[in-house]
Parts: C-alpha cells; structure tokens; sequence
C-alpha cells in the first residue's frame, strides 16, 4: 500500500486546488472524493466569476485568499489554457441608502488594493449599459471583476496533479481515522489509506469530517442556498458588464451578468437551510428572481429562460474562513469558503501550503511539471466543432462533438455520470436541455457511468 505525504479529502474546487499546489511542491498527494465526479458538492453551483476581493472584509483571511486567487489565477490561466474575460463589473446605487454606501465600498476597495476601482455617474452607467433599468443613481466600476469557466479550471488543476504524480480516487467516503504520532491511516468504504498528513477540504460536511477524525470542529456549517436563473443565448447582448448590487451583511446580493458560455445568468438568492445535499429550485422564488432580474434589466423578459439551477453554500457562523491547523496531529481543516471559493480557491491553496511547511520540512518542488490543457468550452474560444476530425456534433444547443463526449470518457480524469459529463462538455445543458441529444448519450456512455443512462431519460 503506497503512503502518502499528504492525504486531501474532498475534490471541490478548493481540494483540486490543494491537490495540486502540494503536488508541484513536489509531495507524493492522494486525493479522496466520496462522489463519482469532481465538484459535486457546493463546487457544482456558483456565479462562474473571479472575484477581485474588492467588497471582503479588510484585513481578513478570506481578502488574503482571495486577492492571492485571483492573481495566481491570472499567472496560470494561459499555460492551463483557461478561461478569462476581463469585463469589469459595475456596483449599482438603486437607492438613496444605496447611494450613501458607496463611498464606504469604494474606501474598501482600495484598502483591499484595488486602486483602478472608482465612482461612476449614472450618465456613464447607461452610456455603458444602455439595457439596464434608467432607476439606476450611480454605481462604482471594478475593471479587474472577471467571469470564468467554474468547471474546466478545477478540472485541470486536479489533472495537473495526476499528470505529475498524485493520486485521486472517487467513490471514497472517510469514516473515521487514527493519527499515530507521524502518520494517519484513514478508514474508508475502499479500504485503509496511509498519508503523513491531512486536509479537510469536505466542503459542505467540513465539520463532520472534523467530528469523525479529531473529535472536534472550529465551525459548524450552515448550509446556504443560492438559485439561479439562466437565459438563452440570445439575452448575451444586453450586457456589457458583471452587474453587482449594494451588498448587505449577509450576502452579496443579486447578481446579473454574461457567462463565459454566451448565456445571462441571474442570482444567487440566500435562503438558510438544514439540507446540506438539497440543492432542488423552488418555482415562488425563481418568480422572483425572475421579477427582479427585469426590474435591472427591463428587456430580459423578452428572452427565454432556458435552464434554473441551485448550489449551496457552506456557510457557518463566523464572517472569515475557517481554516484551522492542528499541527500536533499533522491535520488542517479547511472551512466556511462560502461563496468565494472559485476565486481563492488557488490562494487558499498557498496559505494551506504555507501553514504545513511551517512546522514541517519543505518538499522539493518540481523543476519541470506538466501543464495539461482541455478542450474548450468557452464560446467565444475555439471549439472543438471548429476542428478536422471531430466525428460529428451529438449536442446540436451547446455545439459538443462527439471526439470531445469520447475524449471526456477516456481520459486520463474520466468523468462517470451526466453530470460530471455536463460539467466537462455541456452537453444537455443548452436550450433544449437535452431533448434531443440524451438518446445519442445513453448508448455512447453505456458502460462508463457507475449508473447508467436508461432509455427512459431519452
């Protein structure tokens, strides 16, 4: 049985992100995911935007994470062959009470460094949006604000770390574990398993994780609910720019803005709740979601909502990450990232890093580490449709190939259910949701998924 140095437990975004820094730090890395697929927790479902950090708290763990994310994002994503638009966003005053916050949010701002940040009119809003709302007073403009590809990025730093030597293994929940002065052996459904060290990065069951392994947690988790709405793509043009609200305390606020896929996307709304896995829509609240969504942008009722999702949040009861190192039993606990996690999830890798050397011997860091890419889904990137040789298009809505469905089964980080499959392609995710392609899929993916696509979802 091969020992690890460090044992990782959960594959959202903030694990692969782990995974991967670790393993070009030159530590031998096993990754455990108790799902079938890569980010099928609360990685599945947020507003695919890399956030700046010019609204979090000042000074905070999470303001550290998530301008560290963000920058090393912007290092890496053209040797990963990543996704970015640098659009901007724009903070809009809908109020007086709006209007008044947002010199405090501008002071922020640049206390949290970011200098280009600054006030708006509302005569350069609507010069900018001409499609949003005229109600608007005045607003702040975050040039750096930018939307991503939330699937594809912590799919290749995950297939980094495979390509250079760690190990992920899916299917895999930790019941339980004893730390023996030097090393772990953590008890599973698919046997034992032996790293020196460990990281929680379970996300959403953070703090059970922490119960089942050293009998204590920092935090406990608040699940948090966010639904979305999601516009055909022929709503893309009515925006320019990521449009922000005022954000209270709790929550950032409704967000409208364009998707690396050519969609408008609307959301989230955050609504507490005790179901950590319940991530189902509710048709009251998506009415008005949809209400508010054309309160902002008045033309949006005249384009069709093709798709609705939720994702949920771990929150818990503190305003800052909790990330926690027990370093007498070599264990870190990575909690409460909320909603930041796609934009610090790199940093957070760093600090998480940082944190386990400090008591520990360094690794050796590879001197020349593979740089895997995948194929694109970014509409406005070249696609594999685009290409010699891709056997045809199965996915008509979303323009997914056939070379690429294969390519996403066979791989080196094979996907093995639908929704792990729509993650890598977007296939069924388009305007008609699957209707058309969903008979092809079940017999290209028959014998792949640990359960199977039956002809009855055709």
């Amino acid at each position: 049985m091969t020992k690890f140095d460090v044992i990782v437990i959960g594959a959202g975004v903030v694990g692969c992100a782990v995974a991967r820094h670790f393993t070009l730090e030159g530590a031998r890395v096993l990754t455990i995911e108790k799902a079938s697929d890569l980010l099928d927790g609360a990685s599945k479902g947020n507003s695919a935007i890399l956030h700046t950090g010019f609204d979090a708290p000042s000074g905070t763990l999470e303001q550290q994470c998530v301008v560290d994310g963000y920058q090393s994002y912007m290092d890496i994503h053209e040797s990963l062959g990543l996704s970015v638009h640098r659009i901007g966003a724009l903070v809009i005053a809908w109020t007086d009470t709006d209007e008044d916050a947002l010199n405090g949010i501008l002071k922020k701002a640049h206390t949290n460094g970011i200098h280009d940040a600054h006030l708006v009119s509302a005569a350069n809003i609507a010069k900018r949006e001409p499609s949003l709302s005229k109600a608007a007073k005045a607003g702040i403009s975050i040039p750096g604000e930018s939307i991503i590809d939330p699937w594809t990025s912590p799919y290749l730093y995950q297939l980094q770390a495979i390509e250079n030597g760690a190990t992920l293994i899916r299917n895999c929940e930790v019941f339980g574990g004893e730390f023996n002065g030097t090393e772990w052996s953590l008890e599973t459904n698919r046997g034992v398993f032996s790293g020196a060290s460990v990281i929680n990065c379970a996300g959403l069951y953070g703090d059970i994780l922490d119960q089942r392994l050293i009998q204590k947690s920092a935090f406990k988790i608040h699940p948090r609910k966010g639904q979305f709405l999601i516009y055909d793509k022929s709503a893309n043009p009515l925006l320019n720019s990521i449009i922000l609200p005022v954000p209270n305390e709790t929550t950032k606020g409704i967000v409208i803005c364009p998707t690396v896929f050519g969609n408008v996307l609307v959301g989230p709304t955050a609504e507490p709740q005790s179901s950590r896995d319940d991530a189902s829509v509710n048709t009251e609240v998506l009415q008005q979601l949809q209400e508010k969504g054309n309160q902002i942008v008045p033309d949006l009722q005249n384009h069709t909502i093709t798709a609705t999702y939720a994702g949920i949040r771990p929150a818990t009861e503190h305003q800052d990450y909790s990330i926690e190192n027990q370093s007498e039993k070599n264990y870190i606990s990575v909690g409460g990232i909320r909603s930041t996690g796609l934009s610090a999830a790199l940093g957070i890798a760093k600090y998480v890093f940082d944190l386990h050397t400090s008591v520990r011997k360094p690794y050796t860091s590879l001197k020349s580490p593979t740089w895997p890419t995948a194929n694109s889904i970014d509409e406005k990137k070249e696609r594999d449709w685009q290409k010699a040789d891709n056997r045809g298009v199965v996915c008509h809505c979303e323009w997914v190939t056939r070379r690429e469905i294969q390519q996403a089964l066979e791989g080196p980080l094979p996907v093995a259910s639908l929704a792990g499959l729509k993650r890598r392609t977007r296939a069924t995710m388009g305007r008609c949701q699957g209707f058309y392609c969903t008979s092809k899929l079940v017999d290209m993916t028959e014998g792949y998924f640990n359960e199977p696509l039956s002809s009855s979802k055709a």
